[in-house]
């Protein structure tokens, strides 16, 4: 009889198997339409007890100029002094405050069955107010009442044309040159702005702000918002830069929101139980009050006609 070798055969369990007994490491659902929202981080809020925001200004006189303080200075001897006072708007104008609303609806069954490590309603809430406060950003900015554009319509320069450049966000700082905050605009008009200074040799600095690097220009950071319309496609695509002020304080732009509300997970913002259905559909209704005002005229100032499509080549300076 002849020897005859057997092959060793080597077993082991199958990858495909051993999934069966473990457990999958899962993240909370990921939202790529999620932004950072600048704007609202950056932009001091009111509290408006009453819902209505009233600015009461300095009247303007007729020739556009707000009404002043007559003065003299007395050297020496006596003088007849003279009479002032300070006339204010009889009709100032008033902010009420802007609602963002909608109802939530989630199945009983679902959120009893499939919450474990990850509570099913806490994340379609959270998913629902990072879409409310994306729509708010966008009305601060856009809103035909009291957005920022709007509000900035009698600030307006215009650029020479071509992208934005130092010389034109120069003339921004001269329009707000009490406490300017930041600038505001889309990231293709930042990037523009970066591409152009360093074409002339001037990078501008950058900062770090909430763990964020920002381009910066005269020590001002530039804030991105893709909430900006760019109008136009390719080479002619234009958009617009903000600079504002900010704070009560100092006369500038403030937004505006409603604390206190029934429901409340942050100022403004509620989440208000409404009832369970018959189908075992249960309904939250969540809800933003919010406006934003402009104190005073020379706390916002707006760039426009900035090209903001991608130049290969610049001609030379």
């Amino acid at each position: 009889m002849s020897n005859q070798t057997v092959p060793s055969v080597q077993l082991s369990l199958g990858t495909a198997a051993a999934r069966n007994l473990a457990n999958a490491t899962v993240t909370v659902p990921q939202k790529g339409r999620t932004t950072p929202r600048w704007l609202l981080r950056l932009l001091p809020y009111i509290d408006v007890d009453g819902g209505v925001y009233r600015v009461n200004r300095v009247a303007r006189e007729a020739d556009g100029e707000e009404s002043g303080v007559n003065v003299l200075t007395v050297n020496s001897g006596e003088v007849q002094l003279p009479h002032t006072f300070v006339d204010y708007e009889v009709d100032p104008r008033e902010y009420h405050l802007s609602t963002i609303q909608t109802v939530l609806h989630t199945h009983t069954r679902v959120t009893d069955l499939y919450s474990n490590k990850i509570d099913q309603l806490r994340e379609q809430i959270r998913l629902t107010i990072e879409g409310v406060k994306e729509r708010e950003e966008w009305e601060l900015i856009n809103n035909p009442d009291f957005g920022l554009l709007k509000e900035s319509a009698s600030r307006a320069i215009k650029t020479r044309s071509g992208p934005p450049t130092p010389d034109d966000l120069d003339e921004l700082l001269a329009l707000v040159w009490k406490k300017p905050a930041f600038f505001l605009a889309h990231p293709r008009t930042i990037a523009a702005f970066g591409r152009e200074c360093t074409r002339r040799g001037v990078p501008p600095p950058t900062i770090h702000l909430f763990g964020s690097p920002f381009l910066t220009w005269r020590g001002v950071p530039l804030i991105p918002s893709e909430k900006f319309e760019i109008q136009g496609r390719g080479k002619d695509a234009t958009s617009s830069i903000l600079l504002l002020r900010v704070g009560e304080a100092d006369q500038g732009v403030v937004g505006l929101h409603k604390a206190g509300v029934t429901g409340e997970v942050e100022p403004g913002l509620s989440v208000r139980y409404m009832g369970t259905s018959e189908l075992s559909i249960a309904s939250h209704l969540v809800t933003r009050y919010f406006a934003a005002a402009v104190l005073t005229q020379d706390a916002i100032g707006r760039l426009d006609n900035v090209q903001v499509g991608h130049y290969h080549e610049y001609s030379k300076a």
